[in-house]
């Protein structure tokens, strides 16, 4: 007779111990090649080293007018790079310099709910780790639940509730990559947290620092979802960023994250969302994410 669970979390992990061959069928082994094949594609397009690695959210691709372009490849011709179907995002990896800093940007991101595993959702970043980046840039668009917060404010991800129902490091560990318990004690780098609100502050800038939930989507959650999500300590909610904050610090990256509030998410004052209008609030929102992220990589130090 099997004992009861005691929780999700107990439940989950009695799952994965009535299954011994899981971890059999789940392996990272088959990434690192994959990363070397598609960062010497790369290298064949661009041959400088980046500092950073920046991934735009939803309507938030106008950094790359800032950015000095040497080589923009679009991602189905990169090895092993899957094909962005999310609505306003473009699909391709920008190389140039933002400033004095050298930089990949993607313009687009993947997601889980469009049906790619969570190492594929993920494969750009240790692309970008492979390249030399160690620092990591994300953005996102999201739904605010704290009631302090407007639409077309920025919060700046102090830490984030990983609610997906999956990890990108399930599976037998690639030591090639990072460690197989990875700490997450601080995936957000707190000094690079304090540069942007001093940033913010001197451009009269409304931001604020908080948690990030990272739910699958691609629903939007219920009223009850909301009370939930606000009752366990999130911010803000959205369907990104986590998976590949996860593997920046499994690969010992530096992490800095940006969200755009682009709706209120109030159980009790809930209306039905509007695709068109959230892209419409991130899109204006825009020249304060360029200002808050140029502002941060202009601290950073050029090797």
């Amino acid at each position: 007779m099997l004992p009861p669970c005691r929780g999700l979390l107990a439940c989950f992990n009695h799952s994965l111990a009535i299954t011994p061959t899981l971890a059999e069928n789940i392996t990272m082994q088959g990434i690192f090649e994959k990363v070397q094949e598609a960062a010497a594609f790369i290298k064949s397009q661009w041959s400088s080293t980046p500092h950073a690695g920046i991934i735009l959210g939803t309507g938030l691709g106008s950094l790359v007018d800032q950015i000095e372009v040497e080589a923009a490849i679009d991602y189905e011709n990169i090895p092993h790079f899957p094909k962005s179907t999310a609505i306003s995002h473009r699909g391709r990896l920008v190389c140039g310099k933002l400033g004095k800093l050298p930089v990949m940007a993607m313009e687009g991101r993947f997601h889980m709910y469009e049906g790619y595993p969570l190492d594929q959702v993920t494969l750009p970043v240790r692309v970008m780790k492979a390249m030399g980046a160690n620092l990591l840039v994300v953005s996102n668009a999201c739904g605010g639940m704290n009631p302090q917060y407007r639409t077309g404010d920025i919060m700046l991800i102090e830490d984030h509730i990983n609610l997906m129902g999956a990890n990108p490091l399930i599976g037998i560990n690639d030591d090639r990559l990072g460690p197989r318990f990875p700490d997450m004690c601080h995936p957000y780098e707190p000094a690079l947290i304090d540069r942007a609100l001093e940033i913010a502050r001197k451009e009269n800038i409304v931001a604020h620092r908080g948690v990030f939930v990272a739910v699958s989507g691609p629903n939007l959650e219920t009223r009850a979802e909301y009370r939930f999500l606000r009752l366990i300590g999130a911010d803000v909610v959205g369907m990104s960023t986590v998976p590949e904050v996860i593997v920046a610090v499994h690969s010992n990256m530096r992490v800095v994250g940006f969200s755009i509030i682009t709706d209120m998410c109030l159980p009790d004052a809930l209306e039905p969302a509007d695709v068109q209008k959230i892209i419409a609030v991130a899109n204006t929102a825009q020249p304060k994410l360029c200002k808050l992220v140029q502002g941060v990589l202009a601290g950073e130090q050029v090797s």
